[in-house]
């Protein structure tokens, strides 16, 4: 007899020629097998020796898998650590996705099911923007220098943010008038981006469209009729201002003061000398004295015929008539309606050198001084061209560009 075989956490099916009750006798021959989780070390089959001794030992050693190695930037837990049918389910850190095998299961070959998976940051970064914000254009400005703070941004996986990148002004620059979008744009370590974007909005607050004065015009600073704009009134050459010259838009979007008017200015022929008579004129009207020995001179009538049917032009360049006529009691001296002195007359030949005994004329510019002389009748072209060459000022030069010729 050999002694009773007893596998622990197995089992000996064993076959005896001598029948079932001789299980250990000489000749029994037992199939060795080990339960569920268990593997046979040793041979599978022994038999009874006449030594009384089996011809082998074998034993059932627990199946056992490896140590499942730790997951970056993740975890797993098992339900029967590392033994056989253990199931061990993996997941990431929050802001991380697996990617692979959500969980293994160690199988009888004492190997794990699938492969190991990883924790992947594929979710973008969180950004906020500012919001978005309207300004008024500064005072006298088209303009409005805006701030905002930089966006809010956070990462779901690291709290690493790479990089943020502004597209559009910086903050603190000058907005024009109209709708400005700005955008941001987020990346984390793992290259996944985020972009949020706002609006500045920039109003213009404008006064209505000022109308120049008859017979005037306007200077205006910025842009003529935005806030804090100031518009002054200007007349032209022998027209006075009456009223407020300057007006300035403001931020309820209405002009201070009223419209002025440009009235004829008054000529005042009641002086005591020839130079406070010019002085009248001083920076307001050329003036062309037109000097005769009689009203019947031929000259002087084909002057004064030539000049009343370009009227317009001459007042178009501020240039006033002054006629003397005659000879001494019964000299004539006028501009327009207006009767000189004979004092005055007097005066004004000596001061400009007009003889009486013929036709002679003299131009004189804005500032008094003898410009152009003639001994016959200029035609009015000649002495247009003459002026608008030599005697316009850039003031009056882009006004006349910008308003062209009416006459």
């Amino acid at each position: 007899w050999c002694a009773t075989l007893n596998i622990h956490r197995g089992d000996a099916t064993c076959y005896s020629p001598r029948g079932s009750s001789y299980r250990s006798s000489l000749g029994t021959r037992c199939e060795l097998s080990c339960n569920r989780g268990y593997r046979l070390v040793g041979p599978s089959a022994v038999q009874c020796l006449p030594n009384r001794h089996w011809s082998g030992m074998a034993y059932c050693r627990q199946i056992r898998c490896h140590v499942l190695p730790a997951v970056l930037r993740g975890s797993y837990v098992c339900s029967a650590g590392v033994q056989m049918d253990s199931r061990c389910d993996y997941t990431c850190w929050p802001g991380y996705q697996l990617e692979g095998d959500r969980s293994r299961i160690c199988m009888e070959d004492g190997r794990w099911s699938g492969s190991e998976p990883i924790c992947v940051d594929l979710e973008p970064p969180k950004i906020r923007c500012p919001d978005s914000r309207e300004r008024i254009a500064e005072p006298g400005k088209l303009t409005a220098t805006v701030y905002w703070d930089p966006p809010r941004v956070k990462d779901s996986a690291d709290g690493v943010i790479k990089r943020v990148m502004l597209r559009g002004p910086e903050p603190g620059s000058e907005f024009p008038e109209g709708e400005h979008v700005i955008r941001y744009t987020a990346h984390d370590q793992a290259y996944n981006r985020a972009s949020c974007k706002f609006s500045i909005r920039v109003q213009v607050r404008r006064c209505p469209v000022l109308k120049p004065p008859q017979n005037g015009y306007l200077s205006c600073t910025s842009d003529g009729n935005n806030y804090g704009a100031t518009c002054e009134y200007l007349c032209d050459g022998g027209y006075e201002r009456q009223g407020t010259s300057l007006r300035v838009c403001q931020s309820t979007q209405h002009w201070t003061g009223s419209q002025p008017l440009c009235a004829p200015m008054q000529i005042n022929t009641a002086v005591n000398s020839a130079a406070s008579l010019l002085d009248q004129f001083h920076e307001k009207r050329r003036l062309l004295v037109i000097s005769a020995p009689d009203p019947s001179n031929r000259y002087y009538k084909m002057q004064i015929s030539m000049l009343q049917q370009a009227a317009c032009g001459l007042d178009l360049r501020h240039v006033t008539t002054v006629e003397l006529v005659g000879q001494p009691p019964h000299e004539v001296g006028r501009i327009r309606e207006h009767q000189l002195s004979l004092g005055i007359i007097e005066d004004l030949r000596r001061f400009l050198h007009l003889t009486r005994s013929h036709f002679n004329a003299v131009l004189l510019d804005k500032a008094g001084i003898d410009r152009e002389r003639y001994i016959s009748p200029v035609n009015p072209d000649e002495l247009f061209i003459f002026i608008d060459t030599y005697l316009l000022s850039q003031q009056e030069a882009a006004r006349r560009e910008q308003s062209g010729d009416p006459c």
